[in-house]
């Protein structure tokens, strides 16, 4: 059988995943900057998908995509797709279609109420009720979006790596910067969670981290359940065999 093919195009980075009978792998990754129709053309070709199930948060590289996936099989996350949850949302349509891949996939996978956290470009937040249904959330800068703004509007503030601080307290500017930006986005994130919990008026809530800084993110916490790297991809396939189990055509 044809494999299934998932594609997450962020705005930082597009990721691959296939899908052979229910097992998804990375296949790889590019740089949205340089998305190109050739890179696409290249995936096509080498894993001749039955169907590719596309989220983007980028219009123009959808618009690419979609050039690419001209008369071929090409579903496009968004709420008007059937989903195996429900939005409980007021404009659904405003939702990310990487958002309701990560909702998908936290309401499959891990107990519920739950909160998939997104940590790239930005750190969104997807609340996950009982009952299956997508409730809202938040959104925050992210973490390399704040110490880029801290350096490019300041005048003596540097620009700073991440990586995990070894004090609370900083010694130099870098250090002091490096503290804020990683322990300032745990306390963030537990706040937030911690608030939410509370709204819900549950006694627990599960924490699903993703995105490229949650590895970094999610270290020396206790309220965060579990790092996983392929939510959003899984999400997409998870989209894509409720859709085929439901004889939906493209």
């Amino acid at each position: 059988m044809q494999p299934l093919l998932v594609i997450d195009i962020s705005n930082s980075w597009t990721k691959f995943g296939v899908v052979h009978g229910q097992r998804l792998r990375l296949a790889g990754r590019v740089a949205t900057p340089k998305l190109t129709v050739s890179a696409l053309e290249r995936v096509e070709k080498k894993y001749l998908p039955r169907l590719t199930v596309i989220a983007s948060v980028v219009p123009k590289a959808l618009t690419v995509t979609k050039k690419v996936w001209r008369g071929r099989r090409l579903l496009i996350v968004s709420d008007r797709l059937p989903l195996p949850i429900t939005l409980k949302y007021p404009r659904p349509r405003t939702i990310g279609a990487d958002r309701i891949a990560n909702a998908v996939a936290t309401a499959r996978l891990y107990p519920l109420p739950a909160i998939a956290v997104d940590s790239g470009t930005a750190v969104t937040f997807d609340i996950i009720s009982k009952r299956k249904e997508y409730l809202g959330g938040v959104i925050a800068p992210g973490l390399n979006a704040m110490t880029h703004y801290l350096h490019e509007k300041t005048a003596l503030l540097p620009g700073i790596t991440l990586g995990e601080p070894s004090h609370a307290i900083g010694k130099s500017t870098e250090e002091a910067m490096r503290i804020g930006a990683i322990i300032g986005y745990r306390g963030l994130i537990r706040g937030v969670t911690e608030a939410i919990r509370r709204e819900l008026k549950s006694k627990k809530i599960t924490v699903i981290a993703t995105g490229g800084h949650a590895p970094l993110i999610a270290k020396k916490t206790a309220f965060i359940k579990e790092v996983n790297p392929l939510l959003t991809l899984q999400g997409l396939q998870f989209i894509a065999e409720y859709y085929e189990s439901n004889r939906h055509t493209v």
